[in-house]
């Protein structure tokens, strides 16, 4: 059995092992077939020797990094052992530029290569369909580019819609007035804002109706014009309601529809208009379109897993 020695010398052991070593144990679940033991500064390896070169160029990816942002979580980690290569790793890191600089000094921008070439589509058309599953940040990026197009005097306003459509919840249960109800189904972007925008200047925005949050059924007969619109959760959208959403854009708009296929809460037999929209626009000149998948996931490792395992059931119905 072959051995690698890898000697942490110039950055600290334990945090680059993690608490009670969850890095290593990261490693090992991406590296089965190698025995690793973790012990003082070193980490030894033990396998066939095509392993164990693999590994050694990993974790040497994972050095750079940790030697270069002095920070490593399971997400990097992630990254890092799943890209394809040291090139597209680079490119998923260093995400081009920042696009807003954020509540607090966090410099926010595209963090993996799909989210790039979000960004890039967007930079070339005037409509984006980003479509994928939970967590690939999708609506997060999209709120960041219409804050930094907002900032840039590119647009003069940014609206941002849903459906309101109920997963398992009935609205006419719920207490309070219209506003009130449906603020539920807006908090994702409210979220999203309150990363970017400070609160106060965010509530005067909102006072202004220089950001608009505000359900889909509210955009029927509006032009949407010098405006950055986005339209989340599209694919509980009907046909009628995205081709009424896609016909309100104005001149100088940008429009952008988020969405997950995988999450359709539309009652049976309802043709979820993301779904039709992607297939009869798919040719049309001036529409980008980017499929992002559990490689782009930013949450909670365990959101890939998660994803993992229903696409798996999913392809046994199928």
């Amino acid at each position: 059995m072959n051995e690698l020695i890898i000697e942490l010398t110039e950055i600290s052991p334990r945090e680059f092992f993690g608490l009670q070593n969850a890095n290593i144990d990261l490693l090992k679940k991406y590296f089965p077939k190698l025995k690793l033991v973790a012990r003082g500064s070193k980490l030894k390896a033990y396998g066939d020797e095509e392993v164990l070169e693999e590994f050694d160029r990993r974790i040497t990816m994972l050095l750079e990094h940790f030697a270069k942002y002095n920070k490593m979580d399971e997400n990097t980690i992630e990254r890092v052992l799943s890209s394809r290569s040291k090139e597209d790793y680079e490119t998923s890191a260093s995400s081009g530029e920042v696009l807003v600089h954020g509540v607090s000094g966090k410099l926010i921008k595209a963090q993996t290569a799909n989210q790039r070439k979000l960004v890039d589509l967007m930079n070339k058309n005037d409509m984006v369909f980003a479509v994928g599953p939970a967590g690939t940040g999708k609506t997060y990026t999209g709120v960041a580019l219409a804050v930094k197009a907002l900032k840039e005097k590119q647009v003069k306003r940014i609206i941002l819609t849903r459906p309101a459509v109920e997963a398992g919840e009935n609205l006419g249960f719920l207490p309070g007035d219209l506003k009130e109800k449906l603020d539920p189904y807006m908090q994702p972007l409210y979220d999203a804002l309150r990363d970017m925008i400070p609160n106060e200047k965010l509530d005067s925005y909102i006072e202004k109706g220089v950001i608009q949050i505000a359900p889909l059924a509210f955009m029927r007969g509006r032009t949407l014009d010098n405006a950055f619109v986005i339209l989340d959760e599209g694919q509980n959208t009907t046909h009628a309601q995205m081709k009424m959403f896609l016909t309100r854009m104005g001149k100088h708009a940008k429009f952008m529809v988020t969405g997950d296929p995988g999450q359709i809460d539309l009652p049976r037999r309802v043709i979820s208009g993301l779904k039709e929209a992607l297939l009869v626009l798919k040719d049309v000149q001036g529409v980008g379109m980017i499929y992002l998948d559990d490689k782009d996931v930013i949450r909670h490792r365990l959101v890939k897993e998660v994803i993992a395992a229903y696409k798996s059931i999913e392809n046994l119905d199928s």
